[in-house]
């Protein structure tokens, strides 16, 4: 639940498995988390600041931070966990972030087809499994997360998402957040790496509009050039705009459509997780 937004599920996350991937994985792959808590374990029973609202009172509004505070703090220990149960495992995560309609799941399946890594993906949306559907066709195991009312993935769903995908060691998981530009860019999940994606539909000025995720990311893709003839976007405007926000973020362009640049993305893929020979 967002303690930024106030939006929740008071039910938690659905996490589902497309059928085709409703099989018993087990402990085959050495992927049981025996941390001493099961993935379930983690909720934020303890804290709800999605019942919280904005107060005239001074103190009540001072309580509220230190809910949303204490929040982040518990979604930043969770973080450390997931990340240090991957690295136990070879399992690079990156993160993907954009607006609704950006071309994330697109992308996704140009990379699973693509790529020479063995690849996992975790789907995140409100509701639905369309998009789990998709990634499930190009023959990639992949999860769905359902968050209901909330506009973004945590830490603890990626920890449960993660025991249900039951991953190979050395794979490459790319995790496709709920698409919004604002809250997930203060929930670290556990990844090695944050990409915001943005396509040239949107306007060259998202990173002025939006800069709090732009300066999170460690890569922002350009997505849709194959529209670049019939849209008002400057590319040279865009990656000014970025780097305003953030001088060191690394900026590629690319069409998930046609191909177009793809090797580009391959590459920053291969960067972060080198291919096993």
């Amino acid at each position: 639940m967002c303690s930024t937004c106030g939006c929740g599920n008071a039910d938690g996350p659905m996490i589902s498995v497309p059928r085709q991937h409703q099989h018993e994985h087990g402990d085959e792959h050495g992927h049981g988390h025996g941390h001493g808590h099961g993935p379930g374990q983690h909720t934020h029973d303890d804290v709800h600041p999605g019942k919280t609202a904005i107060r005239s009172d001074p103190q009540e509004s001072e309580e509220t931070i230190v809910l949303e505070q204490k929040v982040l703090a518990k979604n930043d220990l969770l973080a450390d966990h997931n990340r240090t149960h991957m690295a136990q495992h070879g399992i690079v995560a990156i993160n993907l972030m954009s607006s609704p309609g950006a071309g994330k799941t697109t992308l996704l399946e140009r990379t699973v087809r693509s790529t020479n890594h063995r690849v996992a993906v975790i789907e995140g949306d409100q509701e639905t499994l369309l998009d789990a559907d998709r990634i499930a066709a190009t023959g990639a195991r992949v999860v769905q997360v359902n968050t209901g009312a909330g506009c973004h993935l945590d830490a603890a769903m990626l920890q449960r998402a993660l025991s249900q995908l039951s991953a190979e060691d050395n794979t490459l998981l790319l995790i496709e957040n709920v698409g919004n530009l604002v809250c997930p860019a203060l929930f670290d999940l556990g990844e090695q790496m944050k990409v915001v994606i943005i396509s040239v539909t949107e306007g060259d000025d998202k990173p002025l509009k939006y800069p709090h995720i732009f300066a999170a990311a460690d890569l922002v893709v350009v997505n849709k050039t194959d529209l670049l003839p019939y849209v008002d976007f400057d590319m040279a405007v865009c990656e000014r705009n970025a780097r305003s926000v953030n001088p060191d973020v690394r900026i590629l362009a690319l069409s998930a459509r046609t191909g177009e640049g793809l090797d580009t993305w391959l590459s920053e893929l291969d960067r972060v997780m080198p291919v096993v020979a």
